[in-house]
């Protein structure tokens, strides 16, 4: 399945017209695979949490954010596949448009797959996920350690519920979610609120 398949319900649901957010054209691979988490005050606000898996970013939409203690369970929702842009779209997505409202990258940086059947040997890391259960290092400004995806309701072709979960005992460092209305991006360094006033400002 090539790119522009995978993004079939990405850009089914937006106005490319009217949203600044990327297309999705030919973003170039990097070495190691990415991932970000991104704030998005839209009708509720909730974290976005995205895995780069081959050319696109498989994503998630986490209502509390990601947490840096391993007894708490938060619930990951997927959403579509989004283009490899969006590792750096920040910015406001206009009222009546799908998800319409402002984005901040929270967090960003690289991934290691840790997944591993019963034998202990290495599996594909996006075969791991179609199984429902994912475990990966984050390497980012604020998220560092292990963490694991787990699939708890639904199959790969119906309504899916996930958990994302730090998992305990095991290095890294790393802060869980802020105050979303507080919290600064990881490449601006503004909130919510700023990225919004620069917008209508412009």
């Amino acid at each position: 399945m090539g790119e522009g398949d995978r993004l079939r319900d990405y850009h089914a649901k937006r106005d490319f017209g009217r949203t600044g957010e990327p297309r999705g054209r030919a973003a170039k691979q990097k070495a190691e695979p990415r991932f970000v988490v991104q704030i998005h005050d839209a009708r509720r606000m909730h974290f976005d949490f995205r895995l780069q898996v081959g050319d696109v970013l498989k994503s998630w939409s986490v209502p509390r954010g990601p947490s840096a203690d391993p007894r708490d369970k938060r619930l990951a929702v997927p959403t579509e596949d989004h283009p490899l842009e969006y590792e750096e779209f920040e910015g406001v997505i206009p009222q009546g448009e799908y998800g319409g409202g402002t984005v901040i990258v929270w967090d960003l940086g690289t991934y290691e797959p840790l997944s591993h059947d019963r034998r202990g040997r290495p599996v594909d890391f996006a075969e791991s996920l179609r199984r429902g259960h994912a475990t990966f290092r984050l390497h980012g400004r604020k998220l560092s350690g292990v963490y694991a995806l787990t699939r708890f309701r639904g199959d790969g072709d119906g309504e899916q519920a996930w958990l994302l979960v730090r998992k305990a005992r095991v290095g890294g460092r790393g802060r869980g979610a802020p105050d979303p209305r507080r919290a600064r991006s990881a490449m601006s360094g503004r909130t919510l609120a700023q990225v919004a006033a620069d917008e209508r400002g412009s």
